[in-house]
């Protein structure tokens, strides 16, 4: 098991260019499967998970051309579809939750697909009852094998159908999206998701020939096609690394600039960060964020303490809600963090308390953070990540406390940050990888 040794206290300064969106790529790389045709995809994080998924679609027989490590070409027109349900297959894509993308233009073009038990972060529950009952109301008829923890799901042909979505779940759209758009007939998808990442699927299936209204709106409209063809597409720079650097230039009183940030597609990001008193000015495509000693944490106009909370796009991704309840400990003032969608994320902030900060665990979903001003730095300790966004959220406060942490199963770090510690070296942080 990996670690990183960092020694914190250090102002960093200097450009760092965001990664592309791993939620993106995700679902993007898993479209490949509904064309023969090749596919050409460019900004690809090379990280763990993403590079897990070219894996599993290389096995299922896709051709993959690493042109070079941010771009592929994909062709699936030799597509070996009983290989989803060898044990290879059930093991590998157990591992990683984004496996689940797969099943959608599996479905929507072979008529078959396998969904493991889900792997990945371990958040609270990730149900998949959203994707199941969106793909047997277009017509596919699915078995639990409990011996192997595997849904075996196959149809006869989907039907385009009116669908109404129990929860706007971002890859439960996406998977329903791509298997309806070679679907008979017209299918509606009503409380779908609309993230950025959604968007930009939707814009890439279009290129493709599909069919559909409604891109950026909670309805979209799908009129099914019999075939679709070839594209290139670029994945958008990662909205949660863009926030994240800009929590870690504040915790580390840094002069950063975050380079190519795709400020259109970062929505309310910058306003929350800014709502913690973090200054940063947009200069064209980039974000400048100076250094400061001091945050100051605002307050609603009654005078009540700022609640930060996630909700669905174009509310505050959840995926951010770690770094700034770590940003905020620094900070003058308090804040109310309360995570709505995971009832396990919040299960590392004992770690920040054991370094010294000063937070109220109200509950499963809900964090009092009491900033005061760097009057208490925090301290370095040893400590583990229990997912990817904590992960990072320890690695921000290590690199902001006085003295040495120590940062267990960095593993998942790595699954959605690529060489976090060599970009983060390259501003002057100190930091070892510890293999």
């Amino acid at each position: 098991m990996s670690s990183f040794q960092v020694t914190g206290g250090k102002k960093l300064k200097g450009e760092i260019i965001p990664q592309g969106a791993k939620n993106e790529a995700l679902q993007i790389i898993s479209a490949v499967l509904l064309t023969p045709e090749k596919i050409t995809i460019t900004n690809i994080p090379d990280i763990v998970d993403v590079n897990l998924q070219i894996e599993l679609l290389q096995e299922l027989g896709v051709k993959v051309n690493r042109i070079s490590r941010d771009t592929c070409t994909f062709q699936a027109d030799a597509v070996n579809v009983d290989h989803l349900g060898s044990e290879e297959f059930r093991q590998k894509s157990g591992k990683l939750r984004g496996s689940v993308m797969l099943a959608g233009p599996l479905l929507g073009r072979f008529k078959k697909a396998y969904i493991p038990k889900p792997g990945g972060d371990k958040i609270g529950r990730r149900r998949l009852d959203t994707h199941i009952i969106g793909f047997q109301k277009l017509g596919a008829r699915f078995h639990f094998d409990e011996t192997r923890h595997y849904f075996e799901l196959t149809t006869s042909g989907l039907k385009g159908v009116n669908l109404l979505l129990d929860e706007p779940s971002v890859t439960g759209t996406a998977n329903i999206l791509m298997a309806s758009v070679m679907a008979e007939g017209t299918t509606t998808i009503y409380n779908a998701a609309c993230e950025p990442y959604l968007q930009q699927l939707c814009k890439m299936l279009i290129r493709m020939g599909a069919k559909i209204t409604g891109v950026g709106s909670n309805l979209l409209t799908i009129e099914g096609v019999k075939e679709l063809k070839g594209t290139d597409h670029r994945m958008l720079p990662d909205m949660i690394e863009v926030g994240s650097f800009i929590g870690l230039a504040a915790m580390t009183q840094s002069e950063i600039t975050i380079k190519d940030a795709g400020i259109e597609h970062l929505g309310v990001i910058p306003e929350k960060f800014a709502q913690l008193g973090i200054k940063m000015e947009f200069r064209g495509d980039d974000i400048y964020i100076p250094s400061q000693e001091k945050y100051e944490i605002q307050t609603f106009l009654d005078g009540s303490v700022l609640t930060i909370y996630d909700h669905p796009w174009p509310g505050f991704t959840p995926d951010l809600l770690s770094i700034v309840l770590v940003v905020a400990t620094q900070a003058e003032g308090s804040v109310l963090i309360h995570q709505k969608m995971f009832e396990s994320r919040l299960f590392f902030v004992d770690k920040i308390m054991e370094m010294s900060a000063q937070i109220i665990l109200c509950d499963p979903h809900r964090a009092t953070v009491i900033g005061l001003g760097r009057k208490h730095p925090l301290r370095g300790i040893t400590m583990s990540s229990p997912d990817i966004r904590a992960g990072v959220a320890l690695l921000i406060a290590a690199l902001s406390a006085e003295g040495k942490s120590t940062i267990q199963n960095i593993e998942q770090i790595d699954r959605g940050y690529q060489n976090i510690d060599k970009r983060l070296q390259a501003l002057g942080a100190e930091i070892v990888r510890i293999d």
